[in-house]
């Protein structure tokens, strides 16, 4: 990589820790080959979601990685709902199809208890350049399971927070809050929508539950609402649930971009870059497309904390990592990879070679004390630091008690399906074609029967 680790060491830090696990079928690169030693070529498989931070990776993956170890990466990229569907497939039958894939803070905990993870503790002890200890703390909790040990590296992690273009806001005579409430975003929604032909504001439509459910949940969290009791009595129909999602609903409708219900995250960023939308509620990781060269928004965007209305925190937290398959034969390579591309080598080198804004952020703290980082990052990496370090609390991200974790989702395993379901309901309250009262009122039996087990029924 020029200015990263030589093949010889990480070769030999790899080694440590295929011997400290006893694990077998060593595949390396030698120093500077491009071939492993005995002539066996590595092909590791990935399984990723299509985000901007990927398709940088996958740019610089053959130049930089598989030159310097001789392991050659064979990516699939998806949109978020397949990837997801397709892994779950995948690490619930241990097909080994796929050495590694993007987990998340939610799939950690479900996937290690089940063993469809294999620990990297031994790796990281080995790989002292890695330097986990710069790594956010609240991101290694996040990716460790209960037995303690850690199955997962953050590539990303990420808050969320507001973006809105201050340009159009000069020109309509407006001021946006340094810390507002959802209230406050509403009523500059309805002043704004269409000016310049922008709409007041996007936001996530698109059914899944880390889709639409991820802004909605925050809503739901500030707004006073729970998912369940703590007896674990659904609690889709109470009032400041109802009031939550109805304020979504009707916010979006009233004044966010149209077909809303077909528009995730990938599509209301292509409309914020493009001039479309005057502000947007989304993730902090966003900020690097919208300040990058080519967008129509560069230059034009002021970041505030995530709108609360009953906390006064309100923002997730959020991590896309890497985790390696326990069927995969390919481990110690895998390690190598993870090692590459969630190292502060790697964010030097995107910077240097893509772009600091393009740099894959909030999971190392070093980044944030990176002079080249903060110049190029000016506009926003205070309030990105401050949303990935000091998002509303897992454990108590709301006002209402609660018998689960999560923010933007419930840490139960039904919630993959349960909330898709939701989400759908949801998305057609967005479309028009039911109410918000008869989206939650299916929605509030989807939930009851979810939790059953819980209850001990």
């Amino acid at each position: 990589m020029g200015r990263g680790r030589s093949a010889m060491k990480r070769s030999l830090l790899v080694r440590a820790a295929v011997a400290a696990t006893a694990v077998a079928g060593l595949v390396l690169a030698g120093c500077g080959d491009t071939d492993p030693p005995g002539g066996e070529q590595v092909d590791l498989s990935v399984l990723a979601t299509d985000v901007p931070q990927v398709q940088t990776l996958k740019k610089l993956t053959k130049k930089y990685f598989t030159a310097e170890t001789g392991i050659t990466v064979d990516y699939t990229v998806l949109p978020e709902n397949e990837t997801r569907e397709r892994m779950n497939r995948e690490f619930a039958t241990q097909a080994g199809t796929y050495d590694v894939a993007s987990v998340s803070a939610y799939e950690v905990p479900i996937y290690s208890d089940n063993g469809w993870l294999a620990p990297l503790d031994s790796y990281v002890k080995a790989d002292k350049d890695f330097d986990q200890d710069d790594v956010f703390p609240n991101l290694v909790s996040s990716l460790t399971g209960e037995d303690g040990k850690l199955y997962a590296e953050p590539f990303y992690g990420e808050g969320s927070f507001l973006m809105y273009r201050k340009d159009l806001f000069r020109k309509d005579g407006l001021t946006m809050p340094s810390n507002p409430t959802w209230q406050q975003v509403a009523d500059l929604a309805a002043q704004v929508d269409g000016t310049d032909g922008a709409s007041g504001i996007c936001l996530r439509g698109l059914p899944g539950w880390g889709q639409n459910l991820a802004p909605i949940n925050t809503v739901v969290n500030t707004f006073g609402g729970a998912w369940y009791d703590m007896d674990w009595n659904a609690r889709l129909t109470s009032p400041e649930f109802k009031r939550a999602v109805g304020f979504y609903v009707d916010l979006l409708r009233s004044h966010g971009q149209p077909g809303a219900e077909r528009m995730g995250v990938l599509e209301i960023l292509d409309s914020f870059v493009a001039g479309k939308c005057a502000m947007m509620y989304d993730a902090t990781s966003l900020a690097s497309s919208i300040e990058a060269d080519g967008s129509s928004v560069k230059g034009k965007v002021g970041y505030v904390p995530a709108p609360h209305d009953r906390t006064e925190k309100a923002g997730w937290l959020w991590t896309w990592a890497w985790g390696v398959q326990q069927a995969s034969d390919n481990k110690d390579a895998a390690w190598e990879f993870i090692s590459w591309a969630s190292s502060k080598e790697y964010q030097e080198l995107v910077g240097q070679e893509v772009g600091w804004t393009a740099a894959p952020a909030g999971n190392r703290k070093s980044l944030y004390a990176n002079p080249e980082y903060q110049q190029a990052a000016g506009a926003w990496y205070r309030q990105e630091y401050t949303a990935a370090t000091d998002s509303a609390d897992p454990k108590n991200p709301g006002v209402a008690p609660r018998p689960y974790t999560g923010i933007g989702f419930l840490g139960i395993p039904e919630f993959a399906v349960l909330g898709t379901a939701v989400s759908e309901q949801i998305a057609a309250a967005i479309a028009g074609h039911q109410s918000v009262d008869t989206a939650l009122d299916k929605s509030q039996d989807l939930a009851q029967a979810a939790a059953a087990k819980y209850r001990g029924e």
